[in-house]
C-alpha cells in the first residue's frame, strides 16, 4: 500500500486520485506552506487524434519527397534519405490540430503573435511556434487551510472548491508563469485572510457571505491573467472537538436566557393587568362577585363535579340580589 501510495506521488497523482501538478507552491519546486492544501481537478482528454494527424503529415512529406528523388535519380540514397526526414519534420511542426476547447499561442521569433484555433494552426517552420495550449473549459480547484486561526484564536480547518476557468489565453499565458499553481495560492491566502478577520461563530454561520467574498477578491487578484472566476464554495468547517461541546452549551445557556426574558416580559403584562383588575374590583363590588361566579362555573364545568355554597353566600344568587347586582351595573358610581 506505501508503495501504491509513493508510486502515485511520483507519478503526480494524489491520494484523491486528482492531478497534483498545481501543489508546488513554488517556481523553485518547494512545496505549499504547511496548513496549506490545494489539488486542481482537470480531466485529460485524449490527444491521440492531434498525434496521429503529426505523424500522418510527417510520413506523407517523407513520403513524397522520397518518390521525387526515386523519380529524379532513380535511385533513394542517403542526401534523398536525410532530406525526406527534415522535409517531414518542417511539415509536422508547421501544421497543428488545436482541440475544441483548446487555444494556442503562437510566438514569432520570441514574441507574442497571435492567439489561434480550434481546428487546424498553420506556422512558420523553426521562426514560429505555440508555447502553451490554454483550456478553456471550467477548472475545479479544491483548496483549504488547516488549523487557521479565526479572530477569537480558534484554530480550525475549512475546505472549499473554486470554479474557474480561462477568458483570455494571451494574459494567461504571458502574464503568469504557471496560472494553476497561481490560482490555487491566491485562493488558499483569500481564504485564511478570510478566516482570520472573523470569529469561529461568524465562519460557522455567515458560510455564504464568506463564498461571496472570497469570490470577489479571488477574482480580483486572478482577473489580471485573464482568469474569471464562477464561483467559490465552502465545502466543511471542522470545529474542534472539545470546542463543539463549548458551543453548544453556550447555545443552549442562550436560547435559556431567550426563553426566560420572554416568560418575564409575559408576567410582566400579567401582573400589569391584574392591577388594573383590582383597581376594578376594589371600586365596584358586584364586578368582583360577577368574577367569583364566573371562576367557580369555570372550575365546575370541566369536571362535572358540584361545589356547595354556604346559605349565607348563597344569598348573592337569588333573584332579589341578582336585580339588585344588575341595576348597581347599569347606575353609574358617583
Amino acid at each position: 500500500m506505501k508503495r501504491d501510495k509513493r508510486a502515485g506521488a511520483e507519478a503526480g497523482v494524489g491520494p484523491t486520485g486528482f492531478s497534483t501538478g498545481a501543489m508546488p507552491a513554488y517556481s523553485d519546486g518547494r512545496g505549499a506552506p504547511d496548513g496549506i492544501r490545494s489539488v486542481t481537478n482537470r480531466s485529460r482528454a485524449s490527444r491521440n487524434g492531434a498525434v496521429v494527424f503529426a505523424v500522418v503529415v510527417f510520413v506523407l512529406a517523407f513520403g513524397i519527397v522520397l518518390a521525387a528523388a526515386q523519380a529524379a535519380f532513380a535511385e533513394i540514397g542517403l542526401v534523398a534519405l536525410v532530406s525526406a526526414a527534415i522535409v517531414g519534420w518542417l511539415a509536422s511542426s508547421s501544421v497543428h490540430i488545436v482541440l475544441e476547447w483548446e487555444k494556442a499561442v503562437v510566438l514569432r521569433f520570441g514574441k507574442f503573435n497571435r492567439v489561434a484555433g480550434p481546428g487546424l494552426v498553420f506556422t512558420w517552420p523553426i521562426i514560429e511556434f505555440y508555447t502553451l495550449r490554454i483550456d478553456q473549459r471550467v477548472a475545479t480547484t479544491y483548496f483549504g487551510a488547516e488549523e487557521t486561526l479565526t479572530s477569537d484564536l480558534v484554530p480550525i480547518n475549512v475546505d472549499a472548491v473554486l470554479f474557474w476557468m480561462v477568458w483570455d489565453a494571451e494574459k494567461a499565458c504571458l502574464e503568469v508563469e504557471n496560472y494553476y499553481n497561481s490560482v490555487s495560492l491566491v485562493a488558499q491566502t483569500a481564504l485564511r485572510d478570510a478566516i482570520g478577520r472573523a470569529s469561529v461563530s461568524e465562519v460557522a454561520i455567515r458560510r455564504n457571505q464568506l463564498d461571496q467574498e472570497l469570490q470577489e477578491v479571488i477574482e480580483e487578484r486572478t482577473s489580471l491573467w485573464g482568469i474569471t472566476v464562477l464561483s467559490v464554495e465552502i465545502r466543511d468547517i471542522v470545529i474542534p472537538q472539545e470546542l463543539q461541546e463549548v458551543m453548544s452549551t453556550e447555545a443552549q445557556a442562550e436560547r435559556e436566557k431567550n426563553a426566560r426574558m420572554v416568560l418575564a416580559e409575559v408576567e410582566k403584562d400579567i401582573s400589569s393587568m391584574l392591577v388594573d383588575a383590582a383597581h376594578v374590583y376594589e371600586e365596584n363590588e358586584v364586578a368582583l362577585r360577577l368574577r367569583t361566579m364566573h371562576l367557580l362555573y369555570e372550575s365546575v364545568k370541566g369536571s362535572g363535579g358540584t361545589v356547595v355554597i354556604p346559605s349565607a353566600y348563597s344569598e348573592g344568587f337569588s333573584d332579589a340580589a341578582l336585580k339588585n347586582m344588575a341595576d348597581s351595573l347599569k347606575t353609574p358610581k358617583g
